[in-house]
């Protein structure tokens, strides 16, 4: 007999609500929640297949542990057994940065991803920490926590009441939205038409949402900041520029106009193939809406100027006067957000606190760049010791960073190497112990981290859909056994790492006298925490503590897990509103327009209007059935358009002699790559395009449908030397290449 169960979907940052159709323990079918207070029954191919994802046959179902040089499955007493005589003595002989830790990107995507690596990482007290951030969105962290002192406090567009929307460098009708959480993108687009607005698209290729756009420029790639740096200058230059009622909340409004009086559109036009006049006009039509939002995206920070791309979107909301204001770009109010604090003068944001060994590369938000992890790995130098045991959760860096070959190699080497993950992938197989979480069906959700991006205040969370299966561990288990065997604490009851960020949590927030807790004892609070297990008392403690919380009896209609429970479609908790002066946690307790790091990068912009590109240069791209490297196992989600294909002008095709279809080799700083020439308009001329995270190519993985036609790894071509300074993110796009064709290759 069927049954139905509801579940948040955790597959791309829509974070849509799903009605599952169950039969006995498998999931046979999805079809948007119609009742979901924020998604109202959007659904996209990723979460109609949720049924195929969760019951691949290919995902793990118990620990391996390698032996004689092999892999075998075990049982988690051993694996867990393993990971202590494994990492223990590592830490004991070479220190605690001996060991590192990478997070991939499906952590955002579950509730133990994003509540137990921040401890792991603390427990272990490693600075070697890398994450997928570094070669995504870490420019955006960098800059808002520039401008506004917290690296998290990124303002999202206020689509479903802006007039004006300015797309630079995003897909979303492919992505379905990245930092900017919005379940129905491409609904909310055709709304802003409809209602008379305005669309702008600024990317290199004609994708999707570029077709729907009123305007779509074609910028040459990686010249995105220099763009936005013109449209500040005509602002000044024209006396456009209105911060309202920001006004009173800025610091060094006065010194931009010099920041960016040599970016004159003329001075830029001819590297950003974009007309002088066509500069003026977006600047202008910007500045003359009742209301407008600049949203930039992956594109424009995976470039070598990535956070003041960055820097300058939130500048021109903010010159524009669009900054936390409705219609413009808002900060969400997530239900889990810490007590809010009054309004003042914090401790501001600081990078490059400590540095890579190698290379020297500053932090970032308390990560190294994950272009730089093989040679943390291999290389020997007098500053401290390589890195000997690595800890992976829920990442495939050997696909997703770049110059793969040389990472492969690495991990080979390696002393000691767990991998927490369903899969049998390119970078877990090198793994001493995988450790398979269950699939998401088996899972409970709430969203923590997008949540802090929506474009409306509201929260949910589901329970399990299916109960878990025999011999499966849930996943918050294996992450707080794997942090006790890590750090020497092997044995412990696993609800010991529960009841320890339960009580530091309460122990901190009774201190804060802004706290609705204040005074009170914090055994006491603990004690009445509902759930029924570790996670769900966490949550409970912090809903009740967040900005809608009910102050553990303070305000009793506010937020606890039980009123959560007893609305399964979520609660909705409005739409975005004006927060500042609140958010900002600058040293000036003021929005810190030209912070020195951003200063000092300027001249290195200033540069650029110089250079002009000799040859081809690469872009990547996303398709809406992909999530990075995770979802090409599922038969449903390949074909048609999701293919590894090389895209290239026709103009460009007819100049090299290439014909649709045929193999062409991609040679880059850091290898090459043979893929299928794919003929198309959709990209500009002189630039070509490579899909992200392909290449099942490597023996010793359990991917059979990936491995069957595994496509190429586009950051293969990459030698991980190009960073953008400030947020150590690699640059994945606007990168040179070359292309070999016929009887060459």
């Amino acid at each position: 007999m069927s049954r139905t169960a509801l579940r948040i979907c955790p597959l791309c940052e829509a974070t849509c609500g799903l009605t599952l159709t169950i039969e006995g323990t498998k999931v046979t079918g999805a079809r948007g929640d119609r009742d979901d207070v924020f998604s109202q029954g959007f659904i996209c191919p990723k979460g109609a297949s949720f049924g195929a994802v969760d019951g691949d046959p290919d995902r793990l179902r118990t620990p391996l542990v390698r032996e004689d040089g092999e892999l075998r499955e075990a049982s988690w007493e051993e694996a867990f057994d393993a990971i202590a005589a494994g990492v223990r003595p590592v830490v004991e002989r070479y220190g605690p940065n001996a060991v590192g830790v990478v997070l991939g990107n499906p952590n955002v995507h579950t509730v133990a991803g994003a509540l137990y690596p921040p401890v792991l990482i603390a427990g272990l007290r490693t600075r070697s920490v890398f994450t997928a951030s570094t070669v995504d969105q870490m420019p955006k962290h960098v800059s808002s926590g520039l401008l506004y002192g917290d690296a998290l406090a990124i303002p999202v567009p206020d689509l479903d009441h802006t007039d004006h929307l300015l797309l630079i460098g995003a897909n979303p009708l492919e992505s379905n939205g990245s930092l900017c959480t919005a379940p129905d993108f491409p609904g909310k687009l055709k709304a802003l038409k409809a209602r008379g607005g305005t669309l702008t698209v600024i990317d290199p290729r004609r994708t999707r949402t570029a077709k729907l756009a009123d305007r779509h420029l074609a910028i040459r790639p990686g010249t995105d900041a220099l763009l936005l740096a013109a449209m500040a200058h005509v602002l000044f230059e024209e006396g456009l520029v209105d911060p309202g009622e920001l006004t009173p909340h800025l610091q060094g409004l006065d010194e931009l106009p010099d920041a960016v009086r040599d970016f004159t559109p003329e001075a830029v036009a001819d590297a950003c193939d974009v007309a002088a006049a066509t500069i003026r006009t977006l600047a202008r039509e910007l500045a003359a809406a009742p209301t407008a939002a600049v949203y930039g995206r992956i594109g424009s920070c995976t470039v070598p100027h990535g956070t003041l791309a960055s820097w300058l979107v939130d500048v021109l909301n903010i010159l524009t006067g669009n900054l936390d204001r409705p219609g413009g770009a808002l900060f969400p109010q997530a239900a889990t957000d810490k007590t809010p604090r009054p309004a003042g003068p914090g401790h501001g944001f600081a990078l490059g606190r400590w540095r890579s060994r190698v290379s020297e590369h500053p932090e970032a938000k308390g990560e190294l760049p994950l272009s730089a992890l093989a040679e943390e790995i291999d290389t020997a130098t007098e500053e401290g010791e390589p890195i000997r045991a690595l800890i992976a959760v829920a990442a495939n860096p050997v696909l997703s960073a770049p110059d793969g070959d040389r990472l492969d190699k690495a991990l080979g080497s390696l002393d000691f190497m767990v991998s927490v993950d369903p899969y049998l992938n390119e970078t877990s197989r090198h793994a001493h112990v995988v450790l398979p979480p269950p699939p998401p069906s088996q899972s409970p959700h709430h969203d923590f981290a997008f949540n802090t991006l929506a474009v409306r205040n509201q929260v949910r969370y589901t329970r399990p859909a299916v109960p878990l299966e025999p011999g499966r561990m849930a996943e918050s288990e294996i992450l707080a056994r794997l942090i006790l065997a890590a750090t020497g604490m092997h044995g412990a009851d696993p609800s010991a790492v529960d009841d320890l960020v339960i009580g530091q949590t309460l122990g901190k927030a009774v201190m804060e006298p802004h706290s609705p807790v204040h005074g009170r004892d914090p055994q006491e609070l603990a004690a009445r925490l509902t759930g029924d297990s570790g996670p769900e008392r966490r949550l409970d403690m912090m809903l009740r503590l967040g900005p809608y919380g009910d102050g553990f009896g303070v305000r009793p209609d506010g937020l606890t897990l039980e009123k959560l429970l007893a609305h399964p479609h979520g609660i909705d908790l409005g739409p975005l509103r004006s927060r500042l002066p609140q958010p900002l946690k600058t040293v000036s307790g003021r929005v810190e327009l030209l912070p020195r790091p951003i200063a000092d990068d300027l001249p290195r912009l200033r540069e650029a209007l110089r250079r002009r590109p000799d040859g081809l240069v690469l872009v990547g791209r996303r398709h809406l059935r992909s999530n990075n490297s995770w979802m090409h196992n599922v038969p449903a989600l390949t074909g048609g358009t999701n293919r590894c294909t090389l895209h290239i002008h026709p103009e460009d095709a007819e100049r090299l002699g290439v014909s649709d279809g045929a193999p062409v080799r991609v040679k880059g700083a850091g290898g090459e790559v043979t893929a299928p020439a794919e003929v198309t308009d959709a990209v500009r001329p002189g630039v070509v395009s490579l899909p992200h995270g392909w290449g099942h190519d490597r023996p010793g993985t359990r991917l059979s449908h990936a491995s069957r036609a595994p496509g190429v790894n586009v950051n293969q071509l990459l030698d991980g030397t190009l960073l953008d300074p400030l947020s150590g993110n690699a640059v994945l796009n606007g990168v040179p290449v070359k292309l070999v064709i016929g009887s060459a290759l």
